[in-house]
């Protein structure tokens, strides 16, 4: 039998237990203060908020192109008064 294995970056994610988190949240502490940590994660979570809803606005223009009919060329009228060519040529009796 062969075994077929598959490479994802997430795979370490796996190996991640509780004593590892808890030694980054230490680190993290440690690094940033408890001061900093509250605007950290309100910076991150105002930047993920904007990358959603220009992902929802690009999602909505897409399926609004897409409802939209094509529009059709109305025949072209003029409102001038229709004047000949031949009018102008002739002698006024």
């Amino acid at each position: 039998m062969t075994a077929v294995f598959f490479k994802s970056s997430f795979l370490i994610l796996q190996d991640i237990g509780m004593s590892e988190l808890l030694l980054i949240a230490v680190v993290v502490l440690l690094l940033f203060g408890g001061k900093k940590i509250p605007e950290l994660m309100r910076g991150l979570g105002k930047g993920i908020r904007e990358f959603n809803d220009a992902k929802n606005n690009v999602r909505q223009e897409i399926e609004e192109g897409m409802r939209e009919k094509p529009v059709q060329a109305a025949p072209a009228t003029t409102d001038a008064p229709h004047t000949s060519t031949e009018d102008a040529t002739l002698p006024k009796a």
